[in-house]
């Protein structure tokens, strides 16, 4: 059994409280295509990479998910979150501590969102460069989560093996995309609740995260 080499992080809902932040852009963009979105339908696009959660957006109003029509609804939607990003990104409770944590006993350390590289570089304003050695993100991998591709990505850059590292994530699209890419997860559900399942070490938050607890995550993962 291999030992925990590195932390994978989430980002989005995980280290920063920034799914506030995309509700207000993707409910104003749903109203500006005509029809209020659910709670449901925001609920279900939480995780998913821009262009599976505008689908989803178009799905439910009833208009034409055409390449154009996509492409002009995220360029909106980028930059409606650059302006709420450049306003203040709040940290999720124990994120900061936890991150301070990986970094101080020398393990790898990655950041794998869904989320684009331009918002990505706002967000790492805040977080910290120096704190990661690589990131990974949804349009700079052929499949994003759920698909495994952005954690074996990560994995990969940090010059590690999947099956010695731990993600920490708060979404089920996150966690599935985890969990296939062969790493242990810690979950700390945000917004919407993660289903138990193998592999899987819940938290209620990350706050008095420490490395034993990271360590029996990955032994319990594996």
């Amino acid at each position: 059994m291999s030992e925990l080499q590195a932390v994978l992080f989430d980002m989005d809902g995980t280290l920063l409280d920034s799914e506030r932040l995309w509700d207000i852009a993707v409910y104003e963009l749903s109203e500006s295509l005509g029809r209020e979105l659910t709670p449901e339908v925001r609920e279900s696009t939480l995780g998913n990479s821009m262009m599976g959660a505008l689908a989803k957006v178009y799905a439910h109003v009833g208009r034409e998910a055409s390449r154009e029509n996509l492409a002009e609804s995220a360029a909106w939607l980028n930059g409606r979150v650059v302006e709420l990003f450049g306003e203040g990104l709040p940290w999720r409770p124990g994120a900061e501590a936890a991150l301070d944590l990986v970094q101080s006993a020398g393990l790898g350390c990655a950041l794998v969102t869904n989320t684009e590289r331009m918002l990505t570089e706002i967000a790492l304003e805040t977080l910290g460069r120096h704190r990661f050695g690589a990131t990974v993100c949804g349009d700079e991998v052929t499949h994003a989560k759920p698909a495994p591709d952005p954690y074996r990505r990560g994995a990969e850059l940090l010059g590690v093996d999947t099956a010695s590292c731990v993600a920490v994530e708060d979404s089920p699209t996150g966690t599935e995309s985890a969990v296939s890419a062969g790493c242990a997860v810690v979950v700390v559900p945000s917004e919407v609740q993660v289903p138990s399942g193998p592999g899987r070490t819940f938290r209620t938050t990350l706050e008095g995260l420490t490395l034993d607890d990271l360590r029996s995550a990955r032994a319990g993962g594996h």
